[in-house]
């Protein structure tokens, strides 16, 4: 049986000036696992506002255009 995927470095707050660029950034303990990145209910997707990015255990989310929503 398949061990779980678990957080190696879980997220962190950021703060970030409205029209900026943040970063969200986690570690997984198995490389190229399946994420989805959500607010609240919402699943996102990547667009213009967001883009994830995967390498290895690295996963990022690029969140660009920061408004006040977004928090």
């Amino acid at each position: 049986q398949a061990l779980p995927v678990l957080f190696k470095h879980w997220l962190k707050n950021e703060e970030v000036d409205e029209g900026r660029t943040a970063v969200l950034r986690c570690e997984l303990t198995k490389p190229n696992a399946s994420v989805e990145w959500r607010k609240g209910d919402v699943v996102l997707q990547p667009s213009d506002k967001y883009e994830i990015r995967q390498e290895g255990t690295l996963v990022e989310l690029f969140i660009y255009d920061v408004e006040a929503q977004d928090a």
